[in-house]
């Protein structure tokens, strides 16, 4: 609004003030027909087909009422953020009415002017503002398409993560099951084997025996539970899950897929909680696991620091480093890093100083 109270200003002004001898024709028509073409240039963003084509209008009822024709240079202004307003804030369709319009009706306003003088660089003039609104257009849709389509993959990314964290919290809960249901049998087995070393009037064999039925039942309820959580078919027998006893094993397995595996333990290794030792071996097994797939690696450190009340685990490559610039959000951090909110630990990832990636995850108080 405030470019068409400068433009109304400037054509009335030019309007009110030309000399008598020039202007040849009276001032009443000449204001009003340019106050309805600078005037409608405040609604040029919400209408600006209507605008363009009430400004030709405007201008070919000034060419029937003025006789001859004045000669003005403020109007010009207006054609011009006319002509451009049309192409960058209109459809395909109706910015090509609305030029050819406005274009049609200057440039019959230049012939009955001067006999076409100026045909040409109104032509060309009114011309380039099109073509440079039409870019503006373009590239305004552009960077709104690639806003939106930001927009979406931040929410895919988002969704991904969530779906991800779930998979695996779903994965945790039944390790920690089997964990606990192998526990359970193990102690039933025993309650039993003692319960048949005593006589059947003892007070002790009364407790393994009410010991050996709710531990039996709590099996029952624990077999239930696990088929629900195992949705995705799984079928194995009860059994204890990997442990670090097992880390040998797997750094061989990865030594022999092509990756040569560094192992360095420092401080006094002891036994962990079944759950805590079960996440550290996954934390490493899903660590090299990406080093080989991702990282485009040929060597790696693997560290274990024994602390008095914490486990820090660090994986170390030569690859390519870190995905993204905060970490990475992909599925095999999002696993570990489910693994160690579990325990109240932290994860560090950054680039190592062998020129790759780094994770650090440290498991504080899983000693038991």
């Amino acid at each position: 609004m405030t470019l068409a109270v400068v433009l109304t200003a400037l054509t009335q002004l030019e309007a009110w003030t030309i000399e008598a001898s020039y202007l040849q024709a009276p001032r009443l028509p000449i204001a009003l027909t340019t106050l309805a073409m600078s005037a409608s240039v405040g609604w040029r963003r919400r209408a600006p087909l209507a605008v363009a084509l009430v400004t030709a209008g405007a201008l070919l009822v000034q060419l029937v009422l003025v006789h001859p024709p004045h000669s003005t240079s403020a109007p010009l202004l207006v054609w011009m953020v006319v002509v451009y307003s049309v192409a960058a804030h209109a459809p395909q369709r109706d910015a090509v009415f609305g030029g050819v319009a406005m274009v049609a009706a200057v440039d019959v306003w230049a012939i009955v002017h001067d006999g076409g003088n100026e045909f040409v660089f109104l032509t060309v003039i009114l011309g380039g503002f099109w073509l440079v609104g039409r870019v503006v257009r373009s590239r305004n849709e552009l960077a709104g398409a690639l806003a939106k389509r930001t927009l979406e993959l931040e929410n895919e990314r988002e969704e991904r993560a969530r779906l991800a964290v779930a998979v695996e919290r779903s994965h945790i809960a039944r390790e920690l099951h089997d964990i606990v249901a192998h526990t359970l049998g193990v102690i039933v087995m025993q309650a039993g084997a003692e319960r048949l070393h005593l006589h059947d009037d003892s007070p002790t064999c009364d407790a393994f025996a009410s010991i050996e039925s709710s531990g039996r039942e709590a099996l029952s309820e624990m077999g239930r539970l696990l088929g629900m959580l195992r949705s995705d078919g799984e079928g194995r027998e009860l059994a204890p899950q990997p442990g670090l006893a097992r880390l040998d094993a797997l750094i061989d397995r990865v030594r022999t897929a092509g990756l040569d595996v560094e192992l360095i333990v420092s401080g006094d290794p002891r036994e962990l909680g079944p759950g805590a030792d079960v996440s550290a071996y996954r934390i490493l097994q899903e660590a090299l696991t990406n080093t080989m797939r991702h990282g485009r690696a040929e060597r790696a450190r693997v560290r274990l620091s024994w602390e008095p009340c914490a486990l820090e685990i660090e994986v170390a490559d030569d690859g390519i480093g870190p995905p993204m610039k905060h970490g990475g959000t992909g599925h095999g951090l999002v696993c570990i890093r489910e693994r160690v909110a579990l325990y109240g630990g932290t994860l560090v990832v950054s680039r190592s100083e062998l020129g790759g990636f780094r994770l650090c995850a440290r498991l504080p108080a899983v000693v038991e």
